[in-house]
């Protein structure tokens, strides 16, 4: 069993919280889509660091996805047909945290950008041994 198997579910858990987060915060009604993309933009994040902890790959604490992918492509090149995708989120992780950006986007735009996260989990999790998935 891989040592770091607990920092991984770790990662993993609060990945999960972040995607729920997202969804409930895109369903309300209002909607709250700035904190709905940055949970997005958390939630692939933490499962880019969560899949370096299993391959007990050091990363900065940052929250550059281009950067983890980078890290992630030379452990699995797969990554590689996921980073289009991948990198329409970065934009979320501060810029629309703070007055004066505003955000310009739909309830259903929105929506795709969930379903984004959501192929980039089963992507991540399909790279994970069963024991890794909390």
């Amino acid at each position: 069993m891989n040592p770091n198997i607990e920092e991984v579910k770790e990662w993993l858990h609060k990945a999960n919280s972040d995607l729920l987060s997202a969804q409930i915060l895109i369903e309300h009604d209002p909607p709250v889509l700035d904190t709905a993309l940055f949970h997005c933009q958390q939630a692939v994040e933490k499962l880019l660091k969560g899949f370096l902890a299993w391959k007990s790959v050091q990363f900065e604490k940052v929250h550059s996805l281009t950067y983890l992918l980078d890290l992630c492509e030379k452990e699995n090149p797969a990554f590689a047909s996921m980073r289009e995708q991948i990198e329409t989120l970065a934009p979320f992780a501060v810029e629309i945290r703070y007055p004066g950006d505003i955000l310009d986007i739909t309830q259903e735009e929105a929506r795709e950008i969930f379903k984004t996260v959501s192929s980039v989990w089963n992507f991540v999790f399909s790279l994970l041994p069963i024991e890794a998935q909390p």
